[in-house]
């Protein structure tokens, strides 16, 4: 009886904060314990960045564009696309960690806790987002010695950025993983959701020269949401703010957290069609 009453009333302030400390220490220790997925994180970008630009710098000139007042080289436009690449990457392989929880009977484990399921999945995707901006700020650091150097101001500004662009792609991972059915599944993820929305974007080149190519494309690298989280970046790590970027960058998010609550509901998500975790609770 006295459990059913503390059920009744709720849970305390304190109690919230112990699940999210704990939710998000275990995702800092899986992220301490898999060195080489911080390794990983690092290269990818890297590799566009000393290779892939330096080979294409006397072909993709840029032009001077917003946020930018001058010329720059190509390696310092690719950059704000290499840091959402960043966080593109660390949101589809958190969905492939839940995945591969909800095989093992981690994420039953999670989700059958009488907390709210709508603040267990945000604790996640918060804990996600940190550990992305942390692999983040490394990259910068790295770029810095590369003479990739935003103004000062930019490494502060950037951070709500950051964590908007994180919050997004980590949610959109969260919505993928319920769809996904089984763990060797996760490859054709990869293929058909992370390039597509890598090179459909501005990440790479300005929209300007996509438009001169294909207005087809044009249109399809506006509408893709990982083009605005590209320029929310960009216009932030020079302390400016591009307001279309972020109005799309905040939909996006609560959209796809809406989406990923609604998938792992027992009531009338995927998972209760699948009879996945929760899904006889």
């Amino acid at each position: 009886m006295k459990v059913a009453n503390d059920t009744r009333r709720g849970f305390t302030a304190a109690q919230y904060a112990i699940c999210f400390s704990g939710i998000v220490w275990r995702e800092g220790l899986r992220f301490l314990q898999q060195r080489e997925r911080f390794l990983s994180a690092l290269v990818r970008p890297l590799v566009w960045l000393f290779i892939f630009a330096a080979g294409f710098r006397q072909v993709l000139g840029v032009s001077i564009i917003p946020p930018y007042e001058t010329y720059v080289l190509y390696e310092e436009y690719i950059t704000p696309g290499l840091v959402a690449m960043i966080q593109l990457f660390n949101g589809m392989q958190s969905s492939l960690a839940m995945v591969y929880d909800r095989e093992m009977g981690n994420m039953r484990t999670l989700l059958v806790s009488p907390l709210p399921r709508w603040y267990l999945l945000a604790c996640k995707l918060f804990a996600g987002t940190a550990v992305s901006v942390l692999q983040v700020y490394a990259f910068l650091a790295v770029a810095w010695f590369w003479e990739i150097r935003p103004p000062p101001l930019g490494y502060f500004a950037v951070l709500p950025a950051l964590i908007l662009s994180g919050l997004m792609l980590g949610a959109l991972g969260m919505m993928l993983s319920s769809l996904i059915k089984q763990l060797e599944n996760f490859a054709g993820v990869m293929n058909f959701i992370i390039f597509p929305m890598f090179f459909a974007s501005s990440a790479l080149y300005p929209l300007w020269r996509v438009r001169e190519s294909s207005t087809l494309l044009y249109d399809i690298c506006n509408l893709n949401p990982f083009t605005h989280a590209v320029e929310l970046i960009r216009f932030a790590l020079y302390a400016r703010i591009e307001w279309v970027a972020l109005a799309v960058v905040c939909g996006c998010a609560i959209a796809f957290m809406l989406a990923a609550i609604l998938a792992y509901d027992p009531a009338r998500g995927f998972m209760t069609r699948r009879g996945g975790p929760g899904g006889g609770a």
